[in-house]
């Protein structure tokens, strides 16, 4: 029993209701000015429905009125967005045809059993109930109360069924093309790749904030002077605040959030990442050549991550060394080298998990990285094509 009365509790059963009554509207405003034609709304909704912005404004409607539940989602089953193809026109005609059919029919339940409850009503107050209607025949009486209750019950089911029937039709029809569930596949999987690169980043600024951290403190801890420490500390603190920033961002993505994204650091912030180094002990011989502005925005973002990485897994197992970090644009190409004394707890070519993302980062954008020891030193080299991203 509770699940046949649970539908008359749900406020979808009511606004699909009113979705179906809406046209109605419009058809009786017709009928009123020639009774003769009734099938003349049935024609005009063939060359509405081919108008893209058609599809878009039924959409809208549909989804508000017979799935407010899914109001909004990316992945709601009725489309909002306007006839892309001529299928979509035509599933537009189609859909306003069925929509006015279903529209006749529920709205003259809704009239004749509506009027019929209100004639069994008078019956029972004495009047005599109309030959109109489906209480024709009945002599007015007491018994005319409960029966006035079967046309409402009546009514209710032609109002749950019809409300079923629009939205099944409604999901058919209005739903999205082939086309679109693509083109949100492909969102959906740009969302995850993203989501991927937020992880790679967040492991790269994070980890680099650590690792400075972690140096400066052990090095103001053996120093023993105030003045090194104090300094230590505000490295410490620049660091922190830029991983913070960081953290924020990729926080920002990866919750889908709406409010506006920072950008991310590009290699014209290279010197905050080589001030750092140098903060926490390294020496730092840096030279550039060529004209930075002229690197396409991934490219420098990704070349800064790099440049981050390297100098990261410099101060991790080098410590306060000297590093040769050169950075040229020429010839087409964002060339990174980064050299530092090789540890002599280094063996082979090393496989960390930051190698591992710097290779990553140059292959998906078609560039090339080595990373090893080379006649004493560690040498990190990239290389990135500029032409191939724009």
């Amino acid at each position: 029993m509770r699940r046949i009365l649970r539908p008359l509790a749900l406020p979808a059963t009511y606004s699909r209701w009113l979705h179906l009554l809406i046209p109605g509207t419009a058809v009786s405003v017709w009928l009123f000015i020639n009774m003769d034609t009734p099938w003349v709304p049935m024609v005009v909704a063939v060359p509405v429905g081919l108008i893209p912005a058609v599809r878009l404004a039924e959409g809208v409607q549909a989804q508000h009125l017979l799935t407010p539940e899914e109001r909004g989602h990316p992945g709601a089953a009725i489309s909002t967005a306007p006839s892309a193809t001529w299928s979509d026109r035509w599933r537009t005609v189609v859909w306003l045809e069925v929509r006015l059919l279903l529209t006749a029919a529920v709205g003259f339940a809704t009239v004749f059993l509506s009027a019929t409850t209100v004639d069994l009503v008078r019956g029972a107050l004495g009047s005599q109930p109309s030959d109109e209607w489906l209480a024709r025949g009945i002599q007015a009486g007491w018994w005319c109360a409960p029966l006035a209750l079967v046309p409402i019950v009546l009514l209710l089911c032609v109002v749950v069924a019809g409300g079923d029937l629009v939205t099944a039709v409604a999901r058919q029809l209005l739903g999205p093309s082939a086309t679109e569930r693509m083109t949100a596949l492909e969102e959906r999987t740009e969302r995850l790749l993203e989501r991927n690169r937020m992880a790679r980043e967040l492991h790269d600024s994070i980890g680099h904030a650590l690792t400075i951290a972690v140096v400066q403190a052990g090095a103001a801890r053996a120093a023993g002077d105030a003045v090194f420490t104090a300094r230590a500390l505000a490295a410490i603190e620049e660091t922190g605040r830029h991983a913070l920033d960081d953290l924020e961002r990729v926080l920002k993505v990866l919750r889908e959030s709406d409010s506006p994204v920072s950008a991310r650091p590009t290699l014209a912030e290279a010197d905050r990442l080589l001030d750092s180094a140098r903060d926490s002990g390294a020496d730092v011989d840096a030279e550039v050549s060529g004209a930075l502005t002229l690197v396409p925005g991934p490219v420098s973002r990704e070349g800064y991550r790099i440049l981050q990485e390297a100098l990261t897994n410099v101060l991790r197992h080098a410590g306060s060394v000297p590093v040769r970090v050169r950075i040229g644009v020429a010839g087409g190409w964002l060339e990174l080298e980064i050299v530092n004394p090789l540890p002599a707890s280094v063996r082979g070519s090393g496989g960390g998990s930051g190698l591992r993302g710097i290779r990553e980062r140059a292959a998906l954008l078609g560039g090339s990285s080595e990373a090893g020891p080379r006649e004493g030193q560690w040498t990190v080299r990239v290389k990135l094509p500029l032409d191939r991203i724009r």
